[in-house]
């Protein structure tokens, strides 16, 4: 048996298959599994063998981290819109570190513009980085700096706005960032599109560059938001496993419903607004037909002139209803001095608070405990884990003395993670948790599109 490379080098390896002596080269990576060399080819996939099986290594060289590149920015065409890529980061602006076999965010904005010369023939391309993040990162004072930017960006006269982001809190911020330009009966005044990449720029399976493409198209080309069904954001993002074809989804009601597939997000109790094609490298949209009734409608939003921020002080805290959901543990939070609470409830929207057998006095502990907070006028949301379909909390005895209590959230067709950016879009702007929750603001809301 071969002794095994060092991760980071460039090598040669002869291996023997059931297929007879199989040569390959590439970057080795941290194994991934003992007594295996796995390498990153040149095609962007990884592969592994045992190192039993490897019956030559040359190294051939060391890995060179790619350098950052600064681009000639092309003259603008007068003939193309203008449109502003906000950079915050993630996968769509990472690279593989071939030393440690770890995904970094180290993409700048240049290089992404860079790499996709067909971007040019799309739109005037400015860019603008906000920072260089993983999403899981991401806090609303970010939000707030994404609202700053894109306004800033259509005062410069731009058509459209693209925030590149990292896809595990997307949609969180997509909705914040509607919320910010529509709840309060506005519209943006051009598309603001969300996008990110399941898989890093420099792997062979990547989706960035074409959700880049589509994100970009739909920035310059798209119609311009009602702002009332949640298109004062949208999220482009892969329709399915294959290229060619980008779903436009509702930045207030799209969710990340898959750590790794390509086509991840998904419309959440509303539909698509439409569809960005490739078609032999030309880009092209079409819109959902409900979508286009919505366009064509009488629309007495004007538009927003000063988009809201978000408070950074807020503390929203969350819960999941269940066995482990106990009094102490809300009790606890609540002395921290939190301003709302929202708990993820099973099925229709329902907590453990019933004691049927006289077994559970934890459950009557928890009715007492949130029936305190009700009276500390601390607002008490339910949403449901069940992530699809409406809380209805009238059609179980439980639901109705829930609703007594002064429980709010019976109605809401909005994902869990809308919700609790309303909630803290609401305790940011002077508004009524218990008024704002149930009403449809700007799409989030919409119970005739329920699935």
């Amino acid at each position: 048996m071969v002794d095994a490379p060092l991760p980071g080098e460039r090598v040669k390896i002869e291996v023997a298959s059931h297929n007879g002596m199989t040569t390959v080269e590439g970057i080795v990576l941290h194994p991934a599994a003992r007594h295996h060399v796995t390498l990153k080819l040149v095609n962007g996939y990884n592969a592994s063998y045992p190192l039993e099986a490897v019956q030559s290594i040359e190294v051939t060289g060391q890995h060179q981290a790619v350098q950052s590149v600064h681009s000639q920015a092309a003259e603008p065409s007068s003939d193309l819109p203008k449109v502003r890529i906000l950079h915050t980061g993630g996968t769509i602006a990472s690279k593989v570190d071939y030393a440690t076999g770890a995904v970094v965010a180290r993409f700048e904005p240049e290089e992404l513009i860079a790499s996709l010369p067909e971007l040019r023939e799309i739109a005037n391309i400015e860019a603008v980085k906000l920072g260089n993040m993983f999403s899981d990162d991401i806090r609303p004072q970010h939000w707030n700096a994404i609202v700053q930017a894109s306004k800033k960006a259509f005062d410069d006269g731009c058509v459209g706005v693209v925030v590149t982001h990292g896809t595990d809190t997307l949609h969180v911020s997509s909705a914040a960032v509607g919320m910010s330009w529509a709840g309060r009966g506005g519209t943006p005044p051009g598309p603001i599109a969300f996008v990110g990449s399941q898989r890093s720029s420099d792997r062979g399976s990547s989706d960035a560059a074409e959700n880049l493409l589509c994100a970009v198209h739909w920035a310059a080309n798209g119609p311009k938001p009602t702002g009332a069904v949640g298109d004062a954001t949208v999220v482009v993002m892969h329709a399915g496993p294959n290229d060619g074809l980008c779903a436009v989804l509702p930045g207030t009601g799209a969710r990340k419903m898959h750590s790794s597939r390509r086509d991840a997000f998904q419309p959440i109790n509303c539909e698509q607004l439409g569809a960005v094609h490739i078609d032999n490298g030309v880009l092209s949209h079409t819109l959902n037909p409900r979508y286009s009734e919505a366009l064509q409608s009488k629309n007495n939003r004007t538009v927003t002139q000063r988009p809201d921020s978000y408070e950074t002080g807020v503390r929203i805290a969350q819960f999941v209803a269940g066995p482990w959901l106990h009094a102490e543990h809300i009790e606890a939070v609540v002395q921290t001095g939190v301003q709302a609470i929202v708990i993820h409830g099973t099925g229709l929207g329902h907590l453990p608070i019933a004691d049927p057998g006289k077994d559970a006095p934890e459950n009557t502990k928890v009715w007492r405990t949130l029936t305190r907070c009700v009276n500390r006028e601390i607002p008490i949301v339910v949403t449901s884990q069940c992530i699809n379909g409406p809380v209805d909390m009238n059609v179980y005895s439980k639901g109705r003395k829930q609703i007594e209590m002064g429980l709010l959230g019976h109605g809401s067709a909005a994902t869990p993670e809308t919700v609790i950016v309303k909630v803290h879009w609401a305790l940011s702007n002077a508004k009524t948790v218990a008024e704002t929750i149930g009403q449809d603001l700007c799409g989030e809301n919409r119970n005739d599109l329920m699935a």
